[in-house]
């Protein structure tokens, strides 16, 4: 067992020595491989004393720590951005393909299911002359606001909102993202909903809902059919 720790002991030593020997041999590797340098923590001979200069290293790599997470946080966003362009592109195109607002409805559903994961998709339409005059109705009055500011939001409904929206799965939606429609003569309201409560929450980003907002909106002025 001995002979056996002197020989890894050797070994160890063999290859710092074979290390040194490199680094003495090619004195510019560090400054190829910066990466490197940035790992090694060489105290200063100082005693308890922090020296300025190993204080700058800390901040330095403090530094680098902090932006490698911050541009790994905007990989990670930029990702997450292209694959919404993607599926919207698809989602899009399947929108193309219906004519009535039935088959709008259904594409819907089908895509923001199966591409986004959503766990019930409503949509629900008024005429656009008619929301002043049946505004103390159910379904106006409750969207009346929203339809006005025409902006998109997320987060958790009251429990009228929910049971006018999502009927039988409003005590299974935990979380809502409301989208306005303006296509007139009509206006409305894409409500896509999700058992989890922090899926749809109001700080999450609504700009790709207000792009889907333009396309479905689009959409349903060309669309015709008897439930117009």
């Amino acid at each position: 067992m001995s002979l056996q720790h002197d020989e890894v002991e050797q070994t160890v030593d063999d290859r710092e020595e074979q290390i040194a020997g490199y680094l003495s041999a090619h004195p510019d590797f560090f400054n190829r491989h910066p990466e490197a340098l940035a790992a090694i923590d060489l105290p200063h001979p100082t005693g308890d004393a922090i020296s300025l200069i190993e204080r700058q290293v800390r901040t330095l790599r403090d530094q680098a720590t902090l932006y490698r997470r911050q541009l790994e946080d905007l990989v990670g966003v930029a990702r997450e951005n292209d694959t919404l362009a993607k599926r919207l592109h698809r989602l899009t195109l399947a929108l193309i393909e219906t004519h009535s607002f039935d088959e709008v409805l259904n594409t819907l559903q089908d895509e923001l299911r199966e591409q986004f994961k959503a766990d019930a998709v409503e949509m629900k339409l008024f005429a656009s002359d008619q929301l002043e005059a049946h505004a103390h109705e159910p379904g106006p009055a409750l969207f009346r606001d929203f339809l006005q500011r025409a902006r998109p939001n997320c987060g958790q409904l009251d429990k009228a909102k929910l049971e006018y929206l999502f009927g039988p799965q409003a005590g299974e939606t935990g979380s809502a993202a409301l989208i306005p429609l303006t296509a007139p003569p009509l206006a409305g309201v894409l409500a896509i909903g999700s058992r989890d409560p922090d899926r749809f929450h109001e700080g999450k980003s609504v700009d790709f809902l207000q792009r889907l907002a333009e396309v479905v909106s689009a959409k349903l002025q060309t669309a015709a059919g008897p439930g117009v």
